[in-house]
């Protein structure tokens, strides 16, 4: 049953992309896709994604080559992606703070993309042939990527606590998702690392991070599809603290 080919590996790489594709289609028949427009284009881009890589990796006449040069340009592709969708979020927690929202948004493009090169040049430095190359650069930039989102999620949770700001229940359910996928990624193959596991142990894992995939993609049709309880509650002023005056200082700044 833990092979790579088996019935329950198809249907883990299969069913998590589809999911994303009839959600991206449910957002945008609902009209939320302008409210999630990020994510939307995330969910395409996943969804596309599986639908070239999936049959390269099962048409046996494909050599491994291609698919690999594939999957490190699509790698790339979905990083930029993935950091433009994490900017998007850091926005709308600090949206009270203006300045300081579109300072986060920039330095986390700036910071992923200077990580991303230095990853792919890192990949591309193995020595042999192409094929190592593209798999080393592939999974290092995978790693760095997951490493990126792992971290900045939690930053942005650890804020958000200790500012008290308020969460969109959308926003929220996406962060959750994927701060939750980078970590089950990073914990698997920091175990997958050691190299005296078994064959069946690392295929185990493997599943571990596709089934994760599946509870997250459930996951965002609940967040983002069922409507919010509404419950009544006394409305809070933001406390002036020191967020609230880095904001106006870095506007003033600005203006200057």
């Amino acid at each position: 049953m833990f092979q790579p080919h088996s019935i329950l590996w198809h249907y883990l790489w299969v069913a998590p992309n589809l999911l994303l594709a009839l959600l991206a289609g449910l957002l945008w028949k609902l009209d939320l896709h302008r409210e999630f427009r990020a994510f939307f284009v995330y969910a395409w881009f996943q969804a596309i994604q599986w639908a070239v890589l999936y049959p390269m990796d099962l048409i046996s006449s494909i050599p491994a080559l291609d698919f690999w040069r594939v999957c490190t340009g699509s790698l790339l592709l979905e990083s930029i992606i993935v950091l433009v969708l994490i900017s998007d979020i850091f926005a709308s927690v600090f949206g009270s703070y203006a300045a300081l929202a579109q300072l986060g948004k920039n330095l986390i493009r700036w910071a992923g993309a200077v990580l991303l090169v230095t990853a792919t040049a890192i990949g591309t430095r193995a020595p042999v042939n192409e094929q190592v190359r593209l798999v080393s650069a592939s999974h290092i930039m995978e790693e760095t990527m997951n490493l990126m989102v792992a971290g900045l999620i939690l930053l942005l949770f650890i804020s958000a606590a200790y500012f008290r700001l308020a969460w969109k229940r959308g926003i929220f359910g996406i962060a959750l998702g994927l701060g939750v996928n980078a970590c089950i990624y990073l914990a698997t193959w920091a175990i997958l690392a050691n190299g005296g596991l078994p064959e069946s142990a690392r295929n185990v894992l493997n599943l571990v991070n596709m089934a994760t995939s599946h509870v997250v993609v459930m996951a965002w049709f609940y967040y983002l599809l069922v409507p919010a309880k509404l419950t009544a509650r006394h409305l809070e002023t933001l406390p002036e603290n020191n967020l609230a005056l880095w904001n106006r200082e870095l506007e003033r700044l600005l203006q200057q």
